[in-house]
């Protein structure tokens, strides 16, 4: 699966392949103690440059998810701790793994409606829409509310990553969510792109997002198709 290059505010390409095969790593398709295969080989594959490659392990070195082993190769090394910028998100492809990305369907800075549960302390955030894939497949669409008293999301700067533009641009950190996971119909908003129609039953996922406040200071609320993506969670 190449990188995604088309979205000009997507995450840098070295950044994208690290949390590619973080994920895959989760997931469980690279295990401890896999040897992977030559630089050389991993790059052509991924269509970029050693240089880009080497990058990418080296992130994930930082993380001692990765022994690079002079005349051997390199080896994952399975820690339990991430420290992944999808570490929270949930959907994979049913195979496993699959790198998030997302365009950008609208964002807004309005008064939060009455039919939004409470959560942060102002009465007003930002609205971002979004349409979600793995790799190149369309999975979900998601409403993201963000209490204002965190800052104001400016669409110029938002890359896949909303919790990266919040520890990058407004200087915290999601450190816990609690998901609800049902059964909902497709928004109104929905677009004609996506693999289902408006008003369908499909996957539901509701979350409360807390930074270090005692207020959660996040709502979303996602719509995912359960042919293309399965929710996941993983204790360990």
């Amino acid at each position: 699966m190449p990188p995604n290059t088309r979205n000009p505010n997507a995450l840098p390409i070295y950044v994208q392949i690290a949390e590619l095969l973080i994920r895959d790593i989760a997931a469980g398709r690279l295990i401890d103690g896999e040897r992977l295969p030559p630089e050389r080989d991993m790059a052509a594959e991924l269509n970029v440059s050693v240089g880009t490659l080497r990058k990418s392990l080296a992130e994930l070195e930082k993380k001692g998810m990765l022994e690079r082993i002079q005349g051997s190769g390199n080896y994952i090394r399975e820690t339990g701790t991430q420290n992944s910028v999808y570490a929270m998100f949930r959907l994979e492809l049913p195979q496993g793994g699959g790198l998030p990305r997302a365009d950008i369907l609208s964002v807004d800075h309005l008064k939060k409606p009455s039919d939004l549960p409470d959560f942060g302390t102002s009465d007003t955030g930002s609205r971002v829409r979004r349409m979600r894939y793995l790799n190149d497949t369309i999975i979900a669409v998601e409403e993201i509310w963000l209490d204002e008293s965190a800052g104001l999301i400016k669409r110029s700067l938002l890359s896949d990553s909303l919790y990266r533009y919040y520890q990058h641009q407004l200087g915290f950190w999601i450190s816990r969510a609690e998901d609800r996971v049902s059964i909902g119909q497709l928004p109104d908003w929905t677009p004609v792109a996506f693999t289902k129609a408006t008003g369908e039953a499909v996957g539901y996922i509701e979350r409360f997002s807390w930074s270090d406040k005692a207020e959660p200071v996040e709502f979303s609320k996602t719509w995912f198709d359960p042919d293309r993506a399965t929710y996941v969670q993983r204790l360990k």
